[in-house]
């Protein structure tokens, strides 16, 4: 009797307990039906400019047969309706769609469409009547052709920059260097075929930097902008590299200096500048024979015989004789040799001069 009582007991227990679970299992059940719940397939979508991308929301439990479905547009903290009252507006107009019941199809994104999009879904018969699900998309643009700035020619062991600049892309471009069509690596020691080239390369800003050039770096270069959604380069440009030569450079210097003092004393002696006072009769004095002075040469004799050189002595730098050597050195022509001789001998003492 004891024992028939104990298991009757027990078996009320065990009718409450699944009495209980039914209960809760049913309540749970009547809660799920009446309340909103969203979800998305993908909550950070991406797409390449001009292409279509899906948005999802998906209405996973709901009562209420007509809901209000509304999506939002969030961009630098700011909401802007982009479905209201059944019709796309906003910056999507004329290129979104609401695909059943309330996923958002934009058919051809563009860089400024990259933001925050909320889908929210309202049901007024549902115990939880309101739900949201946040959506993050990126639209992805292509770079376009960079500004590629390579210097024509460097002299060998002076520094030297290459540019390279986009500012189209998105997400931001990264950059690649290109010597004779092969990559130039981030360090050059990692290749046997840059390893004496002393350079600095970053991929952020575009910039190639050159410490000292040498003569094998003179080539064609080219510059590379890529992103996810692709990547664009320049043409190639050449950078030749040559060698100073001082020994050249001093010699062409005098070459100029030389040309200009002898257009100047041209000019000069055009001018009259050196012509000889007037002589009187007072201070006018007959050169005497023997003072080392041969002036009586005829003029074929000029002609056929060239002046080998002048032996000046006590003559003073920037005196008229010194002028008029130099004029008679570099002036071509004819010159009558009496004439000069004769202002020589006129001009200066204790010189001589000899033929």
């Amino acid at each position: 009797m004891y024992g028939q009582t104990e298991h009757c007991i027990d078996s009320k227990m065990a009718l409450t307990r699944l009495a209980c679970i039914l209960v809760l299992l049913s309540t749970h059940c009547y809660f799920n039906v009446l309340a909103v719940i969203l979800k998305t397939t993908n909550d950070a979508p991406w797409a390449n400019e001009f292409e279509s991308i899906e948005l999802s929301c998906l209405i996973e439990s709901i009562s209420t047969k007509n809901p209000r479905i509304e999506w939002k547009k969030i961009k630098d903290g700011e909401p802007s309706y982009v479905y209201f009252e059944k019709k796309i507006s906003g910056d999507l107009e004329g290129r979104a769609m609401i695909r059943e019941p309330a996923t958002l199809v934009i058919t051809n994104a563009t860089r400024s469409d990259s933001a925050s999009y909320r889908c929210e879904v309202s049901a007024q018969t549902d115990l939880k009547s309101f739900d949201e699900i946040l959506i993050n998309l990126v639209v992805r643009v292509k770079p376009v052709v960079p500004k590629c700035a390579v210097p024509k020619s460097v002299p060998v062991g002076t520094a030297a920059e290459l540019r390279c600049v986009e500012d189209q892309g998105f997400p931001k471009s990264q950059y690649q260097w290109f010597r004779n069509k092969e990559e130039i690596p981030d360090d050059p020691k990692t290749s046997p075929k840059f390893i004496n080239s002393s350079y600095t390369l970053n991929a952020e800003t575009g910039t190639l930097k050159f410490s000292a050039v040498r003569m094998n770096d003179s080539a064609e270069y080219f510059c590379r902008a890529k992103n996810d959604a692709g990547h664009s380069e320049c043409g190639p440009q050449t950078m030749e590299i040559y060698d100073i030569n001082i020994a050249r450079i001093i010699l062409g210097v005098l070459v100029v200096v030389l040309l200009c003092i002898t257009v100047g004393l041209c000019f000069a002696y055009k001018r009259g500048y050196f012509a000889s006072q007037k002589q009187t009769g007072n201070n006018y004095k007959a050169p005497a024979k023997g003072e080392g002075v041969d002036y009586v040469r005829a003029e074929d004799e000029v002609r056929k015989e060239k002046l080998q050189f002048f032996k000046l002595q006590k003559v003073q730098l920037g005196s008229p004789l010194t002028l008029a050597y130099l004029l008679f050195l570099f002036i071509p022509g004819r010159l009558p040799t009496q004439i000069f001789v004769c202002h020589l001998k006129r001009k200066t003492k204790g010189m001589e001069v000899k033929v």
